[in-house]
């Protein structure tokens, strides 16, 4: 358990970026890390990717670890203002107010849709929304997989329901402060401390949150443009979180840190995680009542239940996963 965080110095302005994202990785050199850590035809059904890792017995281990059965939703609200973290507002309007079925009773129906692959929803990462040069995960070519109607390959559809235990990483516990600065690197190194201060080790099989206290600053300093700058793993946290077997990779953020240290790759992380590794992505968690339900138990391991909408060829879903203690 860690002490609680100290006070943070005045931090500069919510769409200051803070250096800090390196060190530079070439293209080469990401390439190269690419293969690595890629999982190509080592599981079948592929399309499930490193969820195939989530046999029912690490479920039965997983759930067997609920002690005090506090459940934690992790979903921001349902975003329908536009601002500079949220470019294409999520839509929410009534369609009908009890005026249009009659008699008794009346009914209230309401419409809801979302452009949700973006900073302002939070969502799941099928394996088929990201290629890199021009493969999706297993080798599959995309333009071959996917089209105006969708995907035949790795979409969400094929996942289905996880239910597994996870790990917090909650970086501002560990280090005193109230949130890492956007543009700050989360590097292997960062995580091994954090497993060590938490009293945590992340296995096979699990799901990694990572908490870099983006919704705590900008709810006390105002949104910013993510996309210029956030926090996130620089790329040499991946083969460590490989080599362990993860699952699921998720955040407060969208995992990557923003500028990209990788020439020429805006999203390495995601480009790793979903076309080598076979690992779906949560974005824009809201981490901040976990990171005080786990303080308060003094454990930073939970059950994880995601539960994504079943849409056939989607790219991903909106999703409100939800974390036991």
């Amino acid at each position: 358990m860690t002490s609680k965080p100290a006070a943070a110095p005045d931090p500069p302005g919510p769409g200051s970026a803070v250096t800090g994202n390196g060190p530079a990785v070439s293209r080469r050199e990401f390439d190269a890390l690419f293969e690595a850590v890629r999982t190509w035809g080592r599981w079948d059904p592929a399309d499930r990717g490193a969820w195939n890792r989530v046999t029912a017995d690490r479920v039965r281990r997983a759930t067997a670890g609920v002690r005090s059965g506090t459940v934690v939703p992790l979903a921001l609200p349902w975003n329908t203002r536009p601002g500079p973290d949220n470019r294409r507002p999520a839509l929410h309007h009534m369609t009908d107010l009890g005026d249009v079925e009659r008699p008794e009773p009346t009914a209230h129906k309401d419409f809801i849709a979302a452009d949700y692959h973006g900073k302002g929803v939070t969502h799941l990462d099928a394996l088929c929304h990201i290629a890199y040069r021009g493969q999706l995960y297993d080798g599959r070519t995309a333009a071959d997989v996917v089209g105006t109607a969708g995907a035949r390959f790795g979409a969400v559809s094929a996942l289905g329901p996880l239910v597994t235990r996870s790990v917090l990483l909650d970086l501002p516990a560990v280090l005193g402060v109230r949130w890492l600065e956007p543009g700050r690197a989360v590097h292997a190194r960062d995580v091994t401390d954090a497993e060590r201060t938490l009293g945590v080790t992340i296995g096979e099989g699990d799901a990694v949150l990572l908490r870099s206290g983006h919704v705590r600053r900008r709810g006390e300093m105002g949104a910013w443009d993510p996309d210029t700058a956030s926090a996130g793993f620089h790329v040499d946290a991946v083969p460590l979180l490989a080599e362990r077997g993860i699952a699921l990779l998720g955040g407060d953020g969208d995992s990557d840190v923003r500028p990209s240290p990788v020439e020429g790759v805006h999203s390495p992380v995601h480009a790793l995680a979903l076309a080598a590794m076979g690992v779906p992505l949560l974005d824009n968690l809201d981490l901040e009542a976990l990171s005080a339900a786990t303080a308060e138990a003094g454990r930073y391991e939970f059950l994880l239940v995601v539960a994504p909408l079943n849409v056939p060829g989607g790219t991903g879903s909106p999703v409100n996963p939800v974390a036991v203690l």
